[in-house]
């Protein structure tokens, strides 16, 4: 994967499990869509903790050590230069790729902070999600040289709640 020329949109998703009851239906479903090429797993993390409060964590990631440094280099040149401008990109390049090289975005301390708030008898997992499907799309909209104006998940029963498409004032728009 080049980080830059052929990531999907990434989403993050949390959910959780009272209980702790599995049928089996969750795994078998990502590994479906991951070999339809519909997502890729950037990192996943599991937390279960049963009713006496003993711990759990499972992790996995679909990327490879040389896409996690590649997106990781990627991400902190990013961040880099949103707080120090292009000087920043270097060395958030390199912190990037570090953060990154044991191949999981979510490290000791999420998990630190999902164990702590997670229930006891409960399961939480958080994951990050590459959307492969539109990496098609967004490789078309780019060569009619479109640009992206907005991109939000609605779920279906917030479709009737909404009053327009507002959008956010742009930097140049003056506010009366």
């Amino acid at each position: 994967m080049n980080a830059i020329e052929d990531l999907g949109p990434v989403q993050l998703l949390a959910v959780a499990f009272d209980g702790n009851h599995f049928k089996g239906e969750i795994l078998p479903e990502l590994e479906r869509l991951k070999r339809k090429r519909i997502i890729r797993i950037i990192d996943l993390l599991v937390v279960r903790k049963d009713g006496e409060g003993n711990v759990m964590v499972s992790t996995a990631s679909d990327l490879g050590w040389e896409e996690a440094t590649s997106l990781g280099s990627y991400l902190g040149a990013l961040a880099g230069y949103a707080t120090s401008g292009a000087a920043g990109m270097e060395r958030g390049s390199i912190a990037g790729a570090a953060e990154l090289a044991d191949g999981h975005v979510f490290d000791e301390e999420d998990v630190f902070r999902v164990t702590q708030a997670v229930p006891n008898n409960t399961s939480a997992a958080i994951v990050l999600i590459e959307h492969r499907w539109a990496v098609p799309f967004l490789d078309a909209v780019a060569r009619a040289d479109g640009i992206e104006l907005r991109n939000d998940w609605i779920r279906p029963e917030d479709i009737l709640r909404l009053d327009s498409l507002e959008t956010s004032p742009r930097p140049d728009d003056e506010l009366d």
